[in-house]
């Protein structure tokens, strides 16, 4: 064989080992659709918004979404709308549905959701002094067990029902 045939047969041998490798070469992995749109932050807040009112009480409500493998806890809440703010959960109590503080907070399970609704969890606002018309924007920040805070925007809606009574001994 001459070394004219000798370095072609070798430049054909490197470059089939090259393309029949058999792990791929190292990259970036692929990804889903899924993956790609998740959120940069471990809880996100869909749909909020805030029952319109005068003043003194009222609500903030939503979809508390979890992007991670493990529960979040929602544990307080702030606003400059309102210098004192709950969570609270709506309960049976003597054949009547009561309001009261959600002991431990809004548990938000793994990968999953928690919704705030009227009549059931919400935010509780009060010592509103300002009107909340709708279409206002309330910034809102939620301080959970573990990690950074959640801070979003609230709409004032109108909203007529969510009439519930107080849990008997609290103060508001």
């Amino acid at each position: 064989m001459n070394t004219r045939s000798a370095l072609l047969v070798t430049a054909t041998a490197v470059l089939l080992a090259g393309c029949g490798a058999a792990t791929p070469a190292a990259g970036p992995a692929p990804t889903t659709g899924v993956e790609a749109a998740a959120p940069a932050q471990a809880l996100t807040i869909t749909d909020p918004w805030v029952k319109a009112v005068k003043e003194g009480m009222t609500a903030a409500f939503g979809t508390l979404v979890n992007h991670t493998d493990s529960p979040i806890t929602v544990v307080a809440g702030a606003s400059p709308l309102s210098p004192e703010i709950e969570l609270h959960e709506v309960v049976e109590s003597d054949k009547k549905m009561i309001m009261r503080p959600k002991d431990g907070g809004f548990v938000v399970p793994a990968r999953g959701s928690h919704e705030l609704k009227p009549g059931g969890d919400h935010i509780m606002l009060m010592g509103v002094k300002e009107e909340v018309k709708p279409g206002a924007e309330i910034p809102f920040t939620l301080t959970l067990q573990e990690g950074p805070p959640l801070e979003f925007t609230a709409v004032g809606k109108d909203f007529a029902g969510a009439k519930e009574d107080y849990q008997p001994g609290t103060d508001h």
